[in-house]
């Protein structure tokens, strides 16, 4: 027998019979009990011939009594006759028993729900007051949750206006997208009514109910910003304040629009499951995302918070004004913010030189799309449930780096002139990609949509080979695979290059196969180096012939190229030597050429890939372990001499940043003289948590080196490191040392870290924090997950967060074996289509290390090369 409403289940969109317009929501939450009640008025329009009424509801019970549609065309009411809510669809049909009057009408009904734990919909999150704990009421709608809060059509192309309306107890503070216009008091509830919203998208609905200070400015055209955070935090505050009211003034520039509501607040949520979420006029906030304390928060923490307020604002026009048609175009919002707040970091603080800190965005999306498992920056969705895992590397980053190279293509006027009509052209609307495309082409005259689509609609990258015969150049492009594979992807590729300076630079379009070009033989004298892809503005790697790589060894060695193209040639011989086209030893030679790197972003860089190798190693060859370790001690010591462990009067923000990398990387590395110094100066802070022997910027680094001493019978400084944690209520310090207890090496110390997070003493959305652990842990933690496994896919099972825990466990092996294993221990225990991608790709990666440790162990004299530079002297 065929299901009921058979017409209606598994289809990706609602039926178009009727068009919301206004929603008049009140909401009533109860915060001892943990439910809420709520009423709903939707003024829509009946646009096609139904008696049906169909939209989106899940975890509501609905009142089939009040379900009423009053149309405005005569003054008959319908009564449904049929209240059905089909719950994998998340649909709640509502039948009537005739058909309903073309026109407009508006549909009422009552509900009620549940404030869940599971930082989705309308959920609580909990926080202390005066040593009593208490809950506050939050909702988190993006990508498909406000069906959780109240029934509605929750789809980001069916914007609507709303009228809000809170009953809360009167002491709290009650926050939602608009103004206050009215709130009566009645005993010890209070009604709390807003103004109505501009039209808008039901994810970016939003309220909050709690008890909180706050810190408040106004913009010069009278904008009133505040940031609200818990009892006694207002002063960690003010930083995200100030660079919100910059922000707005240079966003209000740059698209030629003014912010478009009366009031921005930003919260900072205890709970929270992403970083941040830019609902339009409230947006919600991780605490380590907006607080910043002057005293106790590390200058990575600083730059996070700038970057995250600019990335939700950015929002505000990106997204909330201007809204993508369907998650399809995600990208558009994601990638666009991304980049966009690094235009204003660099705006408020060109010191921190962040357009060249952005080329980590770049490596992050080029590492996923070097996947066969990855997917197109557009993506075709089906179901609700697959929007969560395109929240990605792929939407952000790979998005944000194709924006980069397109506005170094077309130049930055043309650029910005054609967003700001963008953005006029489709205010309070939808758009897709190709909108965009479409002015962009008509403000440059360039085939933008034909050179686009070749980034956008389908995954993956090119690998540009480069070989110079005779006084010519040999161009030629293939999908590049980490796991070395051919791939059958072709692109329209924008090349730059400089040959020995930068005063000239020539560009072209290769979108064959392969292209030749001649060398102006004045500009490229044979001694001269040759760089492709200048400053990484475009998304491709690129692969040097021998003597053209000999040359740009040298450039790196006496500073002539810049910090992005020395950044760059060192990501791409990694991501190739990874893929088995680059000997191990010929990456290792490059690496020494770094030794005096200046600039953090290279340096930072070098740190990774240095302990990527160090793990490669590891698992292919013992015997080398001690010698490359040598060797990238070696290396970083010019640096780790230049900076010290403590922090210089007037020291640039990079430098602070550099020394908690550097020392971090040096204690895991077991370099002594850093373990020993770290030991000190945890010792003293036992002693006085304001010492100034650790400050925030070493912290991490201190905490890890203690962990990398840690054994079971002696583990007075895991015990310590617990302490600290209980004591601190500062969220940073929390995931600062959540962060480091996995890098012990005991394997008993391990799992009782791994126990730990799933404790009580650990927030759900703090527990990946601590799931990277050492390499003599990652047994222990393949096992402790599929021990767990029904608790943590039952506990994080309904966001993304799942997808962080196969990730990070699963992705660091390099055996087949292991790939057999984990595919066979997922397939038994059912399928989940929100970890499908990610299972795919952990696995995936796992299959490319075990390649990559085959080779290194096939690689002739490599033990040679080791030696040699592990005792070369400088």
């Amino acid at each position: 027998m065929a299901k009921k409403y058979e017409q209606f289940r598994c289809q990706p969109r609602l039926p178009k019979f009727a068009i919301p317009k206004t929603y008049d929501l009140k909401l009533k939450p109860d915060l001892t009990a943990c439910k809420f009640s709520g009423a709903v008025e939707i003024r829509l329009e009946i646009v096609a011939d139904t008696n049906f009424i169909v939209l989106n509801a899940t975890d509501l019970s609905v009142d089939s009594k009040s379900v009423r549609f009053q149309s405005e065309n005569g003054s008959k009411g319908f009564d449904a006759i049929v209240v059905e809510l089909l719950t994998e669809d998340e649909i709640l049909v509502l039948e009537f028993a005739e058909k309903l009057p073309h026109g407009f009408g508006v549909l009422s009904l009552r509900f009620e729900g549940t404030l869940n734990d599971q930082m989705k919909g309308f959920y609580r999150s909990t926080y202390e007051h005066n040593g009593e704990k208490k809950n506050m009421a939050v909702t988190q709608f993006e990508p498909a949750d406000a069906r959780r809060c109240f029934p509605c059509w929750d789809e980001p192309a069916c914007k609507a206006t709303f009228k809000i309306t809170l009953e809360v107890p009167s002491e709290l503070v009650a926050l939602s997208n608009m103004p206050v216009v009215e709130e009566r008091v009645d005993g010890n509830l209070k009604t709390v009514c807003y103004q109505e919203s501009p039209i808008m998208s039901t994810y970016l609905v939003a309220a909050v109910v709690g008890l909180f200070d706050y810190v408040e400015d106004c913009t010069p055209d009278g904008i009133k910003v505040r940031v609200y955070c818990q009892v006694g935090k207002a002063n960690q505050g003010k930083f995200a304040l100030d660079v919100a009211v910059k922000t707005l003034g240079l966003y209000k520039e740059y698209f030629a629009t003014p912010y478009s509501l009366p009031k921005l607040d930003m919260i900072a949520i205890p709970d929270f499951a992403a970083g941040a979420m830019e609902n339009y006029g409230l947006v919600t906030y991780r605490e380590t995302a907006l607080l910043y304390d002057e005293k106790h928060s590390a200058a990575a923490n600083k730059q996070r918070v700038a970057t995250v307020v600019a990335h939700e604002l950015a929002h505000q026009w990106f997204g909330n004004l201007v809204t993508m048609e369907w998650w399809t175009h995600l990208w558009l919002n994601e990638g666009f913010a991304t980049w966009v707040s690094y235009l204003a970091a660099d705006g408020l603080f060109p010191e921190w030189k962040i357009w060249t800190q952005f080329l980590e965005e770049s490596t992050a999306g080029l590492r996923l799309d070097g996947l066969s498992e990855s997917h197109p920056i557009e993506v075709e969705i089906n179901h609700a449930s697959e929007i969560d895992e395109i929240f990605d590397a792929i939407s952000y980053r790979k998005g944000a780096s194709v924006i980069r190279m397109l506005q170094s293509y077309l130049g930055p006027e043309v650029f910005q002139r054609a967003l700001a009509k963008y953005i006029k052209k489709h205010a309070c609307s939808n758009a897709k990609t190709e909108d965009l495309w479409a002015v962009l082409e008509e403000e440059s005259k360039e085939p933008v949509n034909k050179l686009m689509h070749s980034w956008t609609k389908q995954k993956g990258y090119p690998v540009v080979s480069v070989s110079v015969k005779d006084s010519k150049m040999v161009f030629e492009q293939r999908q590049f695979l980490s796991s070395g594979s051919p791939g059958d992807g072709q692109w329209i590729v924008p090349i730059t290059l400089c040959c020995g300076s930068y005063e000239a630079k020539k560009s072209f379009l290769l979108d064959k196969r392969s292209q030749t070009i001649d060398i102006d033989e004045s500009s490229s004298s044979s001694s001269s180096w040759i760089k492709i892809n200048v400053d990484q503005a475009g998304f491709y790697r690129v692969k040097y012939d021998d003597h053209l790589s000999a040359k740009l060894r040298y450039a790196i060695e006496s500073k002539s190229l810049s910090a992005m193209d020395r950044y760059g040639v060192l990501d791409d011989a990694f991501a190739l030597s990874m893929a088995g086209q680059l000997p191990l030893s010929s990456l290792l030679t490059l690496m020494s050429a770094y030794r005096e790197e200046p600039e953090y972003t290279v340096l930072s860089n070098l740190i990774s890939v240095s302990s990527k190798v160090v793990t490669i190693v590891a698992d292919a060859d013992g015997t080398l372990l001690d010698n490359i370790k040598m060797f990238f001690i070696n290396l970083l010591q010019y640096s780790a001499e230049r900076i010290g462990f403590d922090p210089k009067q007037g020291e640039s923000h990079l430098d602070a940043l550099l020394r908690g990398e550097l020392f971090t990387t040096l204690a895991v590395f077991g370099h002594e003289e850093t373990l020993k110094d770290a030991s000190k100066r945890f010792q003293a802070f036992l002693e006085d948590r304001n010492t100034h022997l650790l400050p925030p910027d070493i912290r991490r680094a201190v905490y890890v080196a203690v962990m990398k001493k840690v054994t079971s019978s002696d583990r007075s400084g895991f015990d310590s490191l617990l302490k600290v944690y209980r004591e601190t209520d500062l969220s940073q310090e929390k995931t600062r040392i959540l962060g480091a207890l996995g890098s012990c090496c005991d394997p008993d110390i391990i799992l009782e870290v791994l126990n730990f997070l799933l404790t009580s003493e650990v927030r759900s959305q703090d527990v990946v924090f601590g799931l990277s652990v050492s390499r003599d842990g990652r047994e222990v933690a393949w096992n402790w997950l599929k021990n767990n496994w029904e608790h943590i896919s039952n506990n994080w099972g309904r966001g993304f967060l799942l997808t962080r825990f196969v990730s990070a466990i699963v992705s660091p092996f390099s055996s087949h074996e292991k790939v057999k294993e984990v595919e066979e221990f997922f397939t038994s225990h059912g399928k989940q289509p929100s970890i499908a991608r990610t299972l795919k790709q952990s696995i995936e990666r796992v299959q490319i290390n075990a390649k990559w440790v085959e080779t290194v162990r096939n690689e002739k004299n490599l033990a040679e090369c080791v030696q040699e530079l592990a005792f070369r002297k400088y």
